[in-house]
């Protein structure tokens, strides 16, 4: 296969860090250019990349005729604006998360990957990973009996950092659109379910959520269960998912920052038998996902969330915004 020509909009340290390696080391991927104003900001990637060609503003790069996948790992508010000119432009796109702030812009970035046949997505890392996958799978195959209850757990602390854009209302911050869409989008992808009615309870400092406590009727494939989740940027770090069915449960440790937070784990416990454990300790999600995005664009493969995915989370998050109570 043809290597896929990669540019990414701006030297975001997360990009530095996890998607732009990911990139050089997929198989199928080249990372070509980089978009950024600050030529000193640049040196981060060329360290690992020292070809790589820099670009002085997005509008060059997306003008650039050799790439044909842009990754945007911009602020949250910029999401759907470079995501619609990446399009325009001719370049399939891969957007960080959230993709958008409110479900309807989603219809919008939809139609306009219709229109042009291109492959758009949200960069949802987690169902790249073997661990979400068979979580799925055990689920699916009714492992643990009828889902009646799932929870969800992600918190960390940046209250040190108050110039981080998770930290300001301008750029899109929050614990919600930061990590809710993990804690939301992974118990609707495993389950297959959407929720039927919600109640939040939200604290705020400086116009972002800090703390969101979030109860949630569910309904899917399987029938109706109840769901609960916290996302907080004022807590020690936890990550946990927990699904609970009639025949025992499945707890998941390290789920979102696999390998990072902890190790990748699937814990299943079932009344009278003996635990079962499995365990991820080399799976690469970021590397998983930039090769499956490659062959989506090179093969035609189905990609495994599209933006129909994302916008059924972000309307979960509009609902926990509209949802909350007082207290």
């Amino acid at each position: 296969m043809q290597p896929v020509n990669w540019g990414i909009l701006g030297a975001a340290k997360f990009a530095r860090d996890h998607m732009a390696r990911a990139i050089h080391e997929a198989e199928g991927a080249r990372l070509a250019a980089l978009a950024t104003s600050d030529p000193a900001r640049a040196e981060g990637f060329r360290a690992f990349c020292p070809d790589l060609r820099v670009h002085d503003s997005y509008q060059a790069l997306l003008a650039d005729p050799a790439i044909e996948v842009v990754y945007v790992p911009l602020p949250n508010h910029l999401h759907v604006e470079w995501t619609e000119k990446a399009l325009r432009a001719g370049k399939h796109v891969l957007t960080e998360k959230p993709i958008a702030m409110s479900a309807g812009q989603i219809d919008g970035l939809i139609a306009l990957r219709d229109a042009t046949g291109l492959v758009a997505a949200e960069a949802y890392m987690i169902v790249h990973h073997p661990q979400w996958q068979r979580a799925r799978q055990l689920v699916a195959e009714g492992a643990i009996g009828r889902i009646l209850h799932a929870d969800a757990a992600f918190s960390y602390d940046n209250r040190a950092d108050p110039g981080n854009i998770r930290n300001r209302p301008e750029t899109g911050g929050g614990s919600i659109p930061d990590i809710g869409v993990y804690a939301y989008g992974s118990v609707r992808w495993v389950t297959g379910a959407e929720p039927v009615s919600v109640r939040s309870r939200i604290h705020r400092e400086n116009g972002v959520d800090v703390f969101a406590q979030v109860w949630a009727g569910m309904e899917g494939p399987g029938g109706r269960f109840t769901y609960g989740a916290m996302t907080s940027m004022r807590l020690p770090p936890r990550q946990e998912v927990v699904f609970q069915g009639e025949g025992g449960l499945i707890r998941m440790t390290g789920p979102f920052n696999a390998g990072l937070f902890a190790e990748a784990q699937l814990h299943m416990l079932r009344p009278g038998q003996p635990d079962h454990v499995e365990r991820f300790p080399g799976a690469r999600q970021y590397r998983n996902q930039v090769e499956a995005f490659c062959r989506s664009v090179r093969q035609g493969a189905a990609y495994p969330w599209r933006l129909e995915d994302a916008r059924g989370t972000q309307a979960m998050i509009d609902m926990v915004f509209a949802g909350e109570i007082a207290g």
